[in-house]
């Protein structure tokens, strides 16, 4: 019998563009908890949802495990989880209920119910864990499974039923501090194969992924920190370092992906990180995510030395007006010297542009285009602003907000408050957007090819192609967009 089944909400399945991307990555978060479980003593299995069919897996691995306690740890560091969907939190509610048909407590952590205890609760969790997990988990676990006798209500972090049936909350547990103290994740407890399997079928090479660091200490204020809140917490380079060396020789993974908020954020960081990594020959390609203005000619290089592929960066909008209404704290001309930093290392670059901020014009959307075409990013991801709890864009637009709170899936795009537009004008601008970022970035392979000839292949055919595909799809694209412009009118905010 085992002692704690730990698992989380987000299936890959139930969010068709990811799962379309064959990008999977374990739950960190949850493999954590495991190991924090594990230095306590406790027998403790997984169910690992993202590569999960449906919640049936659930119910068997219930069946199999026989747990004493059922724990629904949500990876925090990934940041669909953070976003809260709809689906994830109907099978989280589903997930509940087939533990409590068995007769086992259940306990959940993550942002949505940090967000909405009272939502988890009444489904009926035995509690919440609000905020940061594993040291309240450990704690709860104790109560729940006989090794202490604490009252719930002497445990802090926590949101359980009081006696009336009401919500109450216990104090607040200050965040960890030396995260070189937490135990490596509980990596045995995952098929790794599998995601190796998946990885190598799609992309031909296998990604792992890892974290440096928790928190964000910057005030963006669309973005959400139920979780780590505004605090950033950092592991040493050396601990980083001796991790990679241990994955390396466990499961010899090809690239890397760090899932920190950002990437290197303490002064020197990256720096001993890649001479590091350099002298003990544990060097892998990986991609992490940065802000534009942490970037310089001296980190640019060190993250080469490190051998970084490829840094996102959270560019937002081409309109500084946007910008400095978002709290963003960053200058275009800061972005675009980034992009231009990484380049000249040989480093892919890929931004995250976000539509839809109050107050936006379409002006505003039009120098977000150019700043993409100036910058010519390798990659882009766009979003609309999307309001959660705890941030001053909910403050903002909270009595705008309709039934709808939350995206079904990553795709969505629905507006749920009076944007600036109606969500099918952002719809169809994602469209637009991303039909001219690949019409353009073929068009460039085609060039570079033209003037490299031996670098021709029969594959710049079909770049060809599709530069024309989307060439001739454009125009019909934009047409349909301000056709939406104009009827989307009445959605618009007041002043």
């Amino acid at each position: 019998m085992t002692d704690v089944l730990l698992g989380q909400a987000y299936y890959l399945r139930f969010d068709p563009k990811l799962w379309d991307a064959q990008q999977p990555y374990a739950p960190l978060g949850s493999l954590y908890a495991a190991s924090c479980l594990r230095e306590r003593g406790y027998r403790v299995a997984l169910f690992d949802a993202m590569l999960a069919g449906s919640e049936a897996e659930w119910s068997a691995a219930l069946d199999r495990h026989r747990p004493a306690l059922a724990v629904l740890f949500e990876d925090s560091f990934n940041y669909l989880s953070k976003m809260c969907l709809r689906r994830m939190r109907q099978a989280a509610f589903t997930m509940i209920d087939l533990a409590r048909a068995r007769g086992c407590p259940i306990v959940v952590a993550g942002s949505d119910a940090t967000d909405h205890p009272d939502l988890y609760l009444a489904r009926g969790a035995s509690a919440v864990i609000a905020g940061e997990g594993e040291a309240t988990l450990v704690e709860l676990t104790d109560a729940l499974l006989g090794r202490s006798a604490a009252p719930l209500a002497s445990i802090h972090g926590l949101v359980v039923r009081d006696a009336s049936g009401g919500t109450s909350h216990t104090p607040g547990r200050a965040f960890l501090r030396d995260l070189d103290a937490l135990p490596l994740p509980a990596w045995d407890l995952v098929d790794v194969d599998r995601y190796r399997r998946i990885w190598c079928a799609r992309h031909g090479y296998f990604s792992m992924n890892l974290v440096t660091t928790r928190g964000c200490p910057y005030s963006c204020n669309w973005c959400a920190r139920p979780v780590y809140g505004q605090r950033y917490a950092s592991r040493s380079p050396e601990l980083v370092v001796a991790e990679i060396a241990w994955l390396t020789r466990t499961y010899a993974p090809d690239h890397l992906s760090f899932a920190d908020d950002i990437f290197g954020l303490k002064p020197g960081w990256i720096e001993r990180f890649a001479e590091l990594a350099a002298r003990d020959g544990v060097a892998l390609p990986f991609k992490c995510l940065l802000r534009a203005d942490l970037l310089d000619e001296r980190i640019a290089e060190a993250l080469r030395v490190a051998r970084c592929r490829s840094v996102w960066i959270g560019a937002e909008s081409g309109s500084q007006r946007i910008l400095d209404a978002m709290d963003k704290g960053l200058r275009v001309g800061q972005i675009e010297r980034a992009a231009d930093l990484l380049r000249r290392a040989g480093i892919e670059v890929g931004f995250f542009l976000q539509f839809g901020y109050p107050g936006e014009t379409r002006e505003d959307i039009e120098r977000t285009l150019d700043m993409v075409r100036r910058c010519r990013p390798d990659d882009i991801g766009i979003s609309v602003s999307y309001p959660l709890p705890g941030t001053k864009l909910y403050e903002r637009v909270r009595a705008e907000l309709r039934e709808k709170q939350n995206w079904d899936d990553s795709a969505d795009l629905a507006m749920m408050y009076r944007g600036p537009y109606s969500t099918e004008f952002y719809r169809a601008l994602h469209r637009v957007v991303h039909t001219e970022f690949r019409m353009r970035k073929a068009f460039d392979e085609l060039a570079h090819a033209a003037r490299h000839p031996a670098s021709w292949r029969r594959r710049h055919l079909r770049k060809g192609a599709e530069a024309l595909r989307h060439a001739a799809a454009l125009p019909l694209l934009r047409a349909r967009l301000n056709r939406l412009e104009q009827d989307s009118s009445r959605f618009q905010v007041p002043g």
